[in-house]
């Protein structure tokens, strides 16, 4: 029997990892990949606090889970399946976890455009992040598809060393601030403003981008950025939750059900940025300490 269970090994679940180990609490951070999330597939971090030159996010991340383990908090890496609220039970592909408190760090994961040819080709040329494949396009020519963040992020990292041709359907970035000024600025970023793909096709050795007003576009490979997805699939029917599948969970992290908080991305929020999943995981720790406490 554990005091507290983490599912999700992303800054969320290792901040809240910490914090409930240091406390003293018996604390499991299940995670069924690498430790680090999304995060840890970010090139570079340049607005994470203390880093003034900026910071890697696998590195970030790796501090991260060390950290945490230093105080004392099990790491078992498996598939979590089913969450019992009454019996306290998690579910997992090989077994199963008891504890008196969860804390659910699920993250999100990247949308799909849903064009034709989008699925067929992920990973023959379609790509969901920039900083794991764009080392592949050294010197040729991609396509970023969104408008946001983290399109723009996607942009400059691979105008480094590629063409980049950002794509976004309305006729303003949502992006905002320094990096749309320096995507601006790059000659390596062409903007395609109101323009949308409506399907992608092999062409060769590379991709071919059919475009609103009739026009193609020739690229090597394709970065979609247009948003994320909550991965709370696990939670449906027992939690609440948005009509985005969005967990229903205030600034204390409390859920619709006692003993049960969500940090990070899958947490209903304005903002997604590693510094606020710091944030949810230290108040997750924080007020699951709380309920323990209560039933001692």
């Amino acid at each position: 029997m554990y005091d507290v269970a983490i599912i999700g090994g992303g800054p969320a679940g290792l901040t809240a990892g910490l914090y409930a180990a240091r406390a003293g609490w018996k604390t499991v951070l299940v995670e069924r990949g690498l430790p680090g999330g999304q995060a840890a597939t970010t090139d570079r971090l340049e607005n994470y606090p203390g880093f003034p030159e900026g910071v890697g996010g696998p590195e970030l991340m790796m501090a991260f889970a060390e950290q945490a383990a230093r105080f004392g908090l099990e790491t078992r890496y498996a598939q979590a399946r089913a969450i019992d609220a009454e019996s306290k039970r998690l579910t997992l592909e090989d077994g199963e976890i008891e504890a008196r408190a969860f804390i659910l760090a699920l993250g999100a994961t990247p949308r799909k455009l849903g064009v034709p040819g989008e699925t067929e080709n992920i990973g023959r040329g379609v790509s969901y992040c920039a900083t794991c494949d764009g080392a592949f396009y050294r010197g040729k020519r991609v396509a970023v598809i969104g408008g946001g963040d983290t399109a723009l992020e996607d942009a400059l990292y691979l105008s480094r060393f590629a063409r980049v041709t950002l794509i976004h359907r309305r006729d303003r970035l949502r992006a905002m601030g320094a990096q749309v000024t320096k995507a601006q600025a790059s000659e390596n970023v062409e903007m395609l403003l109101s323009t949308t793909v409506s399907r992608i096709e092999r062409a060769g050795e590379g991709l071919l981008l059919r475009l609103s007003g009739e026009r193609d576009l020739a690229v090597d490979g394709v970065f979609v950025a247009v948003g994320v997805e909550p991965q709370t699939k696990l939670v449906q029917g027992l939690l609440a939750l948005d009509d985005a599948g969005y967990i229903l969970a205030g600034e204390d992290t409390c859920t619709s059900v006692p003993g049960i908080f969500a940090a990070g991305d899958c947490r209903k929020k304005p903002l997604r940025q590693v510094s606020t999943a710091v944030g949810d995981g230290a108040t997750a720790a924080y007020m699951a300490s709380a309920y323990l406490e209560k039933q001692i």
